[in-house]
């Protein structure tokens, strides 16, 4: 995949280029863009096609509809409007700051709390949080997740960065795409997992059978996560877990299907914990990124949150009575 923005874009435009790679081939031409543009949404997306704003094959634009099939090899151009000021209101949520500049803002976020506001969820998010913290951020990125570089469910806690201004929101957008950024999260799942550590290079998508969920399925896009074994026994595994893909629900889908779903899982594991976690087991604990204006290699970590720690400390005593810790 490259991106450019040629010299003749338009100014009131920011241009995209894409060329799809083979494992892309006949996804639907909206999904394959709302990945390659997380900060927009797909109906965003439809919209911009809908406009004539989404060219296939260069300099001699066809008209391109939201459902067409994309084609490894395809050049694809994409014109985006500057965003008109976020509609949204500014709202005094506490917000745990890990690191900010005038580039970036790292958040530690609490199990809880929706990132951007969606269907169901108008206010009360992360965002709205965020506006009433940098009160400059409206306009950056897309109307309703200005600054949002990446995301995590709402019931994960941990580490988010918000960009604050439009080159550090294209620098790490490309971090994120490329895999430079590293994202490595704490995963405490049901049983003993037997392998110290391991790679589950396992494609996923929607589950034909239940389609709000996610599934290992053939037809999935390809989703690689690492683990290693924290701790430890015979009821749960504290797992460290490294993303090299970003697929919805990666981490839950992959540890359900090693029949090591993450403790607390409404969704993937179903399973009762004698620990009372009202949420997923899973954390994202450290960050690593280039800075946007220094170019130096960021690391942020932060510690287990109260719960998850909690259900740790359990298994250690009963592991520390019992003497059967691994």
């Amino acid at each position: 995949m490259s991106r450019t923005t040629p010299s003749d874009a338009p100014r009131s435009a920011r241009r995209f280029v894409f060329v799809v790679e083979p494992p892309d081939g006949g996804r639907r031409l909206d999904t394959y863009l709302a990945e390659q543009l997380p900060h927009l949404s797909r109906t965003r997306i439809q919209t911009l096609i809908a406009a004539g704003s989404v060219a296939i094959g260069g300099p001699a634009p066809r008209t391109v509809r939201a459902s067409d099939r994309v084609r490894p090899g395809d050049r694809i151009e994409v014109d985006v409007p500057p965003p008109e000021p976020a509609a949204l209101r500014p709202e005094p949520i506490p917000l745990e700051v890990v690191h900010e500049d005038e580039d970036v803002l790292v958040i530690n976020k609490p199990a809880g709390l929706t990132v951007h506001p969606g269907a169901g969820r108008p206010s009360g998010t992360l965002v709205h949080a965020v506006l009433a913290h940098c009160p400059d951020l409206p306009g950056i990125g897309g109307e309703q997740r200005p600054g949002i570089v990446h995301r995590l469910d709402k019931d994960t806690s941990g580490l988010l960065v918000v960009a604050k201004t439009e080159a550090a929101l294209r620098h790490l957008q490309a971090e994120i795409q490329s895999r430079r950024a590293r994202r490595d999260y704490l995963a405490l799942v049901h049983g003993r997992v037997a392998r110290e550590e391991g790679i589950i290079d396992a494609p996923i998508g929607r589950d034909p059978r239940h389609r709000t969920r996610m599934a290992v399925v053939a037809t999935g896009r390809r989703a690689v996560t690492f683990y290693r074994v924290r701790e430890g026994y015979p009821r749960a595994t504290l797992l460290e877990v490294r993303l090299e893909t970003g697929r919805t629900h990666q981490i839950r889908v992959h540890c359900a299907s090693l029949g090591h779903p993450v403790v607390g899982d409404p969704v993937y594991g179903r399973r009762p914990n004698p620990w009372g976690l009202r949420r997923q087991a899973l954390h994202a604990y450290r960050l690593t990124f280039v800075h946007p204006s220094s170019g130096r290699e960021l690391t942020l970590t932060v510690p287990l949150p109260a719960d998850i720690d909690a259900a740790l400390q359990a298994l250690r005593a009963e592991a520390a009575a019992s003497g059967r810790r691994r």
